[in-house]
């Protein structure tokens, strides 16, 4: 086992998770301590507004690498306040773009800088080698999800209601399927932000106070994304026509209906085998509105996976932190069933230059 801190930083744009992990990159040891450092809002809104048109954006585009190098620093941050002795340093990066079928899944955030500033080598990039043996690039966390479920009763769905919501599906003969499967936070923090200045729909009290509009509901349903068979995954802006749909709305009502979506999007979703349990991670298990709406849809168990044990907070923090792990010693991070590439593909590149040779004695024991 090895110390590992991961780094998060998700499409909800609230801030920087940084969680400590023990790890071989095949089970999962001891947590570490977490900590989240909060987008301050000038950064918030620059990146952002860097989403909006990322897709035209030259790399060496100066605002883009501006804010790049603020988030990197605010990443170094986060490190340093955990104060934790880590050996490696997983690093995921802020997603701008992600558009599977061009082969593109675009995070920024400088690894080398984060690896000088920190002393400690950093593991990054990846989603790239599963783009390139046509996969999806996402979602990563299932096989994360899986180690961390082993002692649990199967089958099991793993629901991460983040940005964007995606599932992990453990079969009862560990058989691990996962996609993206609808919008999970981002419209909805969107519509709140818009409406009420606030950058979430905090308890859901936006939502709760409002009245789902079925004729929007049903048009939004209809987006091609749905038709698609699994493995699949979404940019966070993919389903942001929504906001012209619920134009005519009030405030409350376009907040109920978009909970509904994102609760109507994981009910739609085709499964091969019935989960005996769904638990929640991701910002969205603290939204009441959306979990009152999956308990009542799925017609299943529906908990926080607190209940379990886990740090629903620091999950994907967590994740990354695994997930450098695995791409130093070589093992897979994606599969056939979680991102519908080819075969089971490993990833990640490190950044060590300028450290010293005790600060990288860790990769030469995880190769071993």
């Amino acid at each position: 086992m090895v110390r590992v801190i991961g780094l998060m930083s998700g499409t909800s744009l609230d801030g920087v998770d940084a969680a400590g992990i023990e790890t071989d990159g095949v089970a999962v040891g001891a947590a570490g301590p977490t900590v989240t450092i909060p987008f301050p809002p000038e950064l918030r809104a620059r990146t952002r507004a860097i989403l909006d048109r990322a897709g035209n954006l030259p790399g060496n585009d100066r605002e883009l690498l501006a804010a790049e190098r603020d988030l990197t620093l605010l990443h170094v941050a986060a490190v340093r306040a955990l104060d934790w002795p880590a050996e490696l340093i997983g690093f995921h990066g802020q997603t701008i773009l992600h558009r599977p079928a061009e082969r593109r899944s675009w995070q920024i955030g400088d690894a080398a800088l984060l690896a000088l500033e920190t002393g400690v080598p950093v593991v990054h990039d990846f989603r790239s080698a599963d783009l390139a043996a046509g996969g999806e690039g996402a979602p990563l966390v299932p096989v994360f999800h899986q180690a961390l479920a082993r002692g649990l009763a199967h089958p099991l769905a793993v629901l991460n209601i983040g940005g964007v919501a995606n599932v992990s599906l453990i079969g009862a003969d560990g058989a691990l399927l996962a996609c993206d499967v609808g919008p999970g936070n981002a419209l909805l923090d969107d519509w709140a932000m818009r409406h009420t200045g606030v950058p979430c729909d905090r308890d859901g009290a936006l939502a709760r106070a409002g009245r789902v509009d079925a004729a929007v509901l049903a048009r939004l349903m209809g987006d091609p994304f749905f038709a698609r068979p699994a493995p699949k995954s979404l940019d966070r802006l993919a389903f942001h026509r929504a906001m012209d749909l619920l134009a005519p709305l009030s405030p409350a009502d376009g907040a109920a209906t978009l909970a509904a979506f994102t609760v109507r999007a994981v009910a739609s979703l085709p499964l091969p085998f019935q989960p005996c349990r769904w638990l929640v991670c991701g910002g969205g298990r603290h939204n009441p509105v959306l979990m009152d709406g999956l308990r009542e849809t799925l017609g299943a168990v529906v908990e926080p996976v607190e209940d379990v044990g886990w740090d629903g907070d620091a999950l994907e923090a967590q994740c990354f932190g695994f997930l450098a792990a695995r791409a130093v010693r070589g093992l897979p991070l994606s599969f056939p069933g979680t991102t519908g590439a080819g075969r089971p593909v490993s990833g990640g590149r490190v950044a060590q230059q300028g450290l010293p040779v005790a600060a990288t004695r860790v990769l030469e024991r995880l190769r071993r």
